[in-house]
């Protein structure tokens, strides 16, 4: 038997799911397989779509063995649907499965690992009993460095020209992943008060000649840069010039390739400041990758603690609980960072993943312009500095009043969508930075000529951070929106918009049920989301003499029609 050729497709938005994949792929490569790790949207097929063609025989893929892992979050609604939608039709197209689907949760004590490692012994005995390695092969030690993705060949000094780098192509394209339109940010103003706890900021971008078009329920993505002290501690703790270009050379180039987005030759500035997430919390694997580096024994002994399976509390107290960074850990291990080879850097580092924001303007109000709501996140650990979101900091740093600043974007559809009918009502339920998605709805629905919207606001108080009110009572005074506040920290006793839900189930019914309207709730996904769905079921019970089950199914049959559609974030 021929030996087996491993393919690891991945799907990620944090980055999570990639580097599971990438321990895997390493796993492979130890075990001497034939290995490639990559990304569902760039497999050489439109594989989601082309998986679930009709036309496909029933036995399509029956010479294929596979495994199903996927990672989730249960408090979320649809957990794990779609590595369970994915299990389901490789085994209608004939595929062997390996193993029963993976479903990893982060609710689980041990957070996803606590299903992902167990997962992974039970993947490599099934697949090397099926497969077993030739005789005499024995695999590549888990103490001994695996050869780097990438081989850096430093070319001659020269200083970086970073207008080149912000160069707008003179031809359009379509904005996307790798090529993004470099948007001049028009304004950045802070809504909230100075004396709120919470910086959120207004910010406009200019997208003219980019030919972006979008509309309500659309979200902006946007990658973000490290800051110039992380960049220049980056380079000190690894001896590098950053000022030094190089180019890259894949060892493999069967199964990589340079990253699409990097340009070559590049500075190692650019790289530190625009590819490599050097501010991250590091996962696991950055360990596992460290400790073959390490010739200090006492360094190597805490390396492999933190990368064994036993060692999972120890590097969650010491990493992720006080939110320690990559740059932070090197730090904390200088022998071991002082052995660190330059060609490892992008086996070290994961890529800064672009981040999504609901787009809180329409193109019919605010022509060639894109508006978000952004909260600046800062908060303390154990740590003597605190703690910063990457993109919300940097966005937050740009001040177009000091010249001219630009962000690389592009934007894609989003899950919320509006209904065409100009007498449909629309329900929003969107408390906080919510309501950005919201806003962008209103402008365009209004600018449509529909006035049937209501929205549910919620905040903490009116005269801090009650965002756009302006404009919510200009459009109140015009008859196209009726508005519903709940400010929660106005009064003694708390008030939410879960509340101002179920206060107005007279009118929600009528709306719902003789009116049709469709219901969307925006927003922070602890609590909220599920507040508001069981006032909103109560007051089915209420108007309707509806039993739980009967109101349960209601909105259910609502979801399934598209009348009620959510979109939380943690």
């Amino acid at each position: 038997m021929s030996a087996p050729t491993l393919l690891i497709l991945y799907g990620s938005q944090t980055g999570t799911a990639q580097d599971t994949a990438e321990r895997i792929g390493r796993q492979a490569q130890r075990r001497r397989m034939q290995v490639r790790v990559e990304a569902l949207d760039i497999y050489n097929v439109n594989f989601w779509r082309f998986v679930f063609r009709k036309s496909l025989p029933a036995g399509s893929l029956c010479r294929l063995d596979y495994a199903v892992l996927g990672l989730g979050d249960s408090s979320y609604p649809r957990f794990n649907f779609v590595a369970k939608k994915l299990h389901k039709r490789l085994m209608q197209l004939g595929a062997s499965v390996l193993l029963p689907v993976g479903l990893a949760d982060d609710q689980h004590d041990l957070g996803a690992d606590g299903v992902i490692d167990p997962w992974i012994t039970s993947f490599w005995e099934k697949v090397l009993s099926l497969y077993p390695p030739p005789a005499g092969q024995s695999p590549i030690r888990d103490d001994e460095p695996l050869p780097p993705r990438y081989v850096f060949q430093f070319v001659d000094d020269v200083t970086e020209n970073v207008a080149d780098r912000l160069r707008v192509p003179q031809q359009p394209i379509s904005p996307s992943p790798t090529h993004p339109f470099l948007a001049k940010v028009v304004f950045n103003e802070r809504v909230t008060k100075a004396s709120h706890f919470q910086d959120v900021r207004h910010i406009e971008f200019d997208i003219t000649g980019s030919s972006i078009e979008f509309t309500a329920g659309d979200v902006v993505l946007m990658r973000p840069s490290n800051t110039r002290e992380n960049v220049e501690q980056f380079c000190q703790l690894l001896r590098l010039d950053p000022d030094r270009q190089f180019t890259l050379s894949p060892t493999n180039s069967a199964t990589c390739s340079i990253p699409a987005r990097l340009a070559q030759p590049c500075t190692v500035r650019c790289l530190a400041e625009t590819f490599l997430d050097i501010a991250a919390v590091p996962r696991r694997s950055f360990f596992e990758l460290l400790a073959t580096f390490a010739t200090d024994e006492r360094e190597r002994e805490k390396l492999a603690e933190f990368s064994s399976a036993q060692g999972q509390d120890e590097l969650h107290s010491y990493c992720n609980r006080p939110r320690r960074t990559a740059l932070e850990v090197l730090t904390d291990f200088p022998h071991t960072t002082a052995e660190l080879s330059v060609d490892y850097l992008l086996d070290l580092f994961p890529e800064i993943q672009p981040r999504s924001f609901s787009i809180a303007s329409s193109l019919q109000a605010h022509p060639n312009r894109i508006q978000i709501l952004l909260a600046v996140v800062q908060y303390k650990t154990k740590m003597y500095l605190p703690r910063k979101g990457l993109c919300s900091s940097w966005l937050a740093s740009l001040d177009p009043r000091l010249g001219d600043v630009f962000v690389p974007l592009w934007v894609k559809k989003g899950s919320m969508k509006f209904p065409k009918d100009p007498e449909t009502p629309v329900v929003m339920v969107g408390p906080g930075t919510g309501v950005a998605p919201f806003r962008a709805a209103l402008q365009e629905r209004i600018a449509q000529g529909k006035t049937a919207n209501v929205l549910f606001f919620g905040c903490r108080s009116q005269s801090k951070d009650f965002y756009c009110s302006a404009e919510w009572e200009e459009m109140v005074k015009a008859g196209q929106l009726t508005l519903f506040t709940a400010f929660s920290r106005d009064q003694e006793d708390k008030i939410y918009v879960q509340q101002r839900v179920k206060e107005q189930a007279v009118l929600l019914w009528d709306l719902i049920v003789n009116k049709n309207a469709y219901f969307y709730i925006a927003g922070n996904a602890k609590q909220m989301p599920t507040a508001v769905c069981d006032a909103l079921k109560e007051g089915f019970r209420s108007q309707g003499g509806m039993s739980s089950s009967q109101a349960d199914e209601m909105l259910v049959a609502m979801e399934r029609a598209g009348r009620f559609q959510s979109e939380t974030w943690s």
